[in-house]
């Protein structure tokens, strides 16, 4: 695996982020905690000078197992625990709660499970899966965060769009009481409802419309730009890029079925954003890949706004 990802187990076929080590079947929380590697506690202590002066307002957060230490954070910090993590995501999804995924990146700095909500969805003619995401870091760097992201189940696609009335994400900072915050946070299961309801409702107007190849073949110049100081081989490379959306649009498979709308160009870019491997590889493209599970997509939100601007 990739440097940066520490311990990660995936279900059966090889995930769209192409992380992990092969299960057969999605995993309780007991089980998933341990083959996700995250069957570790976060533990504080106090910080010292190198003569043994106590640095007040500040704490170490440390790995209990091997005493690594995962971030400096200030006294107000409150830790949530990676066995809390299952245990909220079980008390919301409920009984036969399975997961799909877990896992640890930077050395226990950053943590993640997915699980499969229960429901499934018909979004046109695509059976679409909602999935929710709970990530965490104990190094002090971000947020708590619980995201609803939706997987176009035939191409393993992910359709997390910004919708404008529709929340997808629910975030808190590691301060005040985490108790009462994670007690209000399983109201995320009712805006993942409300989610899928609003993502429906606007993949079918969007599929209502009309769009013209002229109109596609712009946006994707506007997607994928060219600056005007170009080389002659970013010239080049932006051209295989935009062609490889261009095939995504006009001849993917599993699009063949959609005329040619917004809703199509929609998921001609999701599959490209999801999909695509770059031109440059960095040591962590995939993990940046998997993080925008929980961000979402500034590619796919892009393209939303474009055909928005059109109909």
């Amino acid at each position: 695996m990739p440097a940066s990802v520490e311990s990660m187990f995936y279900v059966r076929e090889t995930p769209w982020h192409g992380l992990g080590i092969k299960v057969e079947e999605a995993l309780s929380s007991r089980k998933a905690l341990e083959l996700g590697g995250l069957d570790w506690k976060v533990i504080q202590k106090e910080i010292y000078t190198d003569d043994n002066m106590l640095i007040p307002s500040f704490k170490a957060n440390i790995r209990e197992t091997d005493n690594k230490v995962l971030g400096v954070v200030t006294d107000r910090y409150k830790i949530v625990q990676n066995s809390e993590a299952f245990a909220f995501t079980d008390s919301l999804i409920g009984e036969g709660c399975k997961y799909e995924t877990a896992g640890s990146l930077q050395e226990g700095r950053k943590v993640w499970l997915l699980a499969k909500l229960p429901d499934k969805y018909q979004i046109l003619d695509d059976e679409v899966t909602p999935y929710m995401v709970f990530s965490n870091s104990h190094d002090g760097s971000g947020a708590i965060k619980i995201a609803m992201t939706p997987i176009r189940v035939v191409c393993n696609n992910t359709l997390n769009l910004a919708l404008h009335d529709a929340k997808r994400i629910w975030s808190t900072i590691h301060t005040g009481d985490m108790k009462s915050k994670l007690d209000e946070a399983m109201k995320t299961l009712l805006l993942a409802e409300h989610y899928m309801k609003k993502l429906d409702y606007e993949a079918n107007f969007l599929n209502r419309k009309k769009i013209d190849d002229k109109k596609v073949l712009e946006f994707i110049n506007q997607l994928i730009p060219l600056s005007d100081n170009a080389s002659k081989i970013q010239e080049k490379n932006i051209e295989l890029l935009r062609n490889d959306m261009k095939l995504r649009y006009f001849d993917a498979p599993d699009l063949t079925y959609l005329p040619k709308t917004p809703w199509r160009f929609i998921n001609a870019v999701s599959d490209f954003a999801t999909h695509i491997t770059p031109l440059r590889k960095t040591e962590n493209y995939k993990e940046n890949l998997f993080a925008r599970t929980v961000d979402g997509n500034t590619l796919i939100d892009k393209a939303y706004e474009l055909v928005e601007s059109v109909i």
